[in-house]
């Protein structure tokens, strides 16, 4: 049976371990990098290594940063009314980029996940909740991903933030744009219709 020679083998094991990448794309990746100008190797391993060295987690939201607290939490001219909860650091940049939201962010750093492990205490929820007894929000919007886990920690959140006097709130889910609603599963036909708005002049 063939084998790659260790270095390219290990290199290959090494990216299979990226999320999404299987043992062709990591084999397409190693080649690649093995194509590319030694100068063009140093500097991506630079850049990560650099990355590695000078991000961390923000110890107000537990967002991605160079810098702390990090600069969506020091903006004053974002709402400290609003208060948006997501899954991963990535959630908050999708967010972002819609242009219309100006509150204030929390990272759960993961999910529920009895199966994986994950209960309550692997979410940190001590720091939330000092936020939310500290500030003035007025609204949580709960903006976990549409997965069982992510309704899961929605629905164990909208519970345990029962006792603060805030509006909660849940991103509505739906059919995305282009579609066609016969290949729309029955679930999000369901969320699409009870999240639906009315139509105005």
């Amino acid at each position: 049976m063939f084998e790659y020679t260790e270095p390219l083998h290990r290199l290959i094991e090494e990216l299979k371990k990226f999320p999404g990448v299987g043992a062709k794309s990591a084999q397409r990746m190693a080649f690649y990098l093995l194509s590319l100008p030694t100068e063009e190797v140093e500097k991506l391993a630079e850049a990560i290594m650099e990355a590695k060295r000078k991000i961390f987690y923000c110890s107000v939201c537990n967002g991605i940063t160079h810098v702390d607290p990090c600069p969506l939490c020091t903006d004053p001219h974002r709402s400290d009314e609003l208060l948006c909860i997501v899954e991963e650091p990535y959630n908050v940049a999708s967010i972002e980029k819609t242009g219309i939201y100006h509150g204030r962010y929390h990272v759960l750093l993961g999910t529920l996940s009895p199966l994986k492990g994950k209960g309550p205490d692997e979410l940190r929820l001590d720091k939330l909740l000092s936020r939310l007894e500290k500030g003035q929000y007025k609204e949580v919007i709960l903006a976990t991903n549409p997965t069982a886990e992510g309704e899961a920690t929605a629905y164990f959140l909208a519970d345990l933030l029962k006792k603060f006097a805030v509006k909660i709130t849940r991103l509505a889910t739906g059919l995305p744009v282009g579609s066609d609603l016969d290949f729309a599963d029955q679930v999000t036909i369901k969320r699409a219709l009870e999240g639906r708005v009315e139509l105005k002049d």
